[in-house]
């Protein structure tokens, strides 16, 4: 058994808030899943084209309190867990959340949808936060359809966020995870850095509107497109390139959850990112 996969994030709502927003059918289906079904202590369970193995509720409800909520998912055959916890630290709350049977070779190799685990609940708890502070949401993966392709608007002019998507500085920052960039056609896109990371290739670039990066296989090729928006910035991303038959769900999910704090890069004057270091 592989050990618990953990995230964590600082939300800015208190702690009742943030369990209201985890355990209302209604609110769940605004910022979690297509379908949600609630009836505390007895039932918790979440479906449809927006859960990973969407075709029926497949959790089981194991414990729920006014801060801890529990539940155990059958994904490929195996029975999960995901636990959720919640700190109250101020007008804020700390969320933690363990999800067991995460292999990060599996989501690599895509050799399973519990390898989408990671960046489909970074996505998730992204989205919480925005719900929680008022904020328009992100697309969310739509796990029934090959069509990857997003839009939001960011408040701020268009090459200041052009800027923040070519500048490795910037884009480290609201990321979360250093990433080198060489803005030019042929340059290189590092995950993790020029010396250690994953490198894929800028292979088309309008300054000051377009960038495309070719991650190859299966990833495909991510772009951005820029356009301004009485004053603002319309950013659309779209994944292709790759085999339909297998998206990569992972990919994008994680690409689209990063997106979030640049959103909030932006727009928030004291800036800091919702995302804690795992303990």
């Amino acid at each position: 058994m592989t050990e618990p996969m953990t995230l964590r994030a600082r939300l800015a709502a208190p702690a009742d808030a943030v369990h209201r927003a985890l355990t209302d059918p209604a609110e769940l289906r605004v910022w979690l899943a297509e379908h949600a079904e609630v009836e505390l202590p007895h039932r918790y369970a979440f479906w449809g084209r927006y859960t990973p193995s969407g075709d029926a509720p497949h959790q089981r409800l194991l414990h729920v309190d006014d801060r801890t909520l529990r539940f155990a998912w059958l994904l490929d055959g195996v029975e999960t867990s995901t636990e959720i916890s919640l700190t109250p630290e101020g007008e804020s709350t700390i969320l933690t959340l363990r999800q067991s049977h995460f292999d990060f070779a599996e989501a690599i190799a895509e050799s399973s949808v519990r390898g989408v685990l990671q960046t489909y609940w970074s996505l998730a708890i992204t989205n919480l936060a925005a719900r929680l502070e008022g904020r328009p949401l992100l697309p969310r993966t739509d796990f029934t359809s090959a069509r990857l392709r997003g839009e939001l608007l960011i408040d701020a002019p268009t090459d200041r966020v052009y800027e923040s998507l070519t500048d490795s500085e910037q884009a480290s920052a609201w990321f979360g995870y250093p990433i080198g960039i060489e803005p030019r056609v042929g340059g290189r896109y590092a995950m993790g850095g020029f010396d250690t990371g994953y490198t894929a290739k800028v292979v088309d670039l309008e300054p000051g509107r377009r960038m495309s990066v070719d991650w190859g296989s299966p990833s495909g090729v991510t772009t951005w497109e820029l356009a301004e928006s009485d004053g603002k910035t319309r950013l659309t991303f779209v994944q292709s390139g790759f085999d339909e038959r297998h998206p990569p769900y992972a990919a994008w999910s994680g690409s689209v959850a990063g997106l979030g704090e640049l959103v909030r890069y932006h727009e928030m004057p004291d800036w800091q990112p919702i995302w804690l270091p795992e303990r």
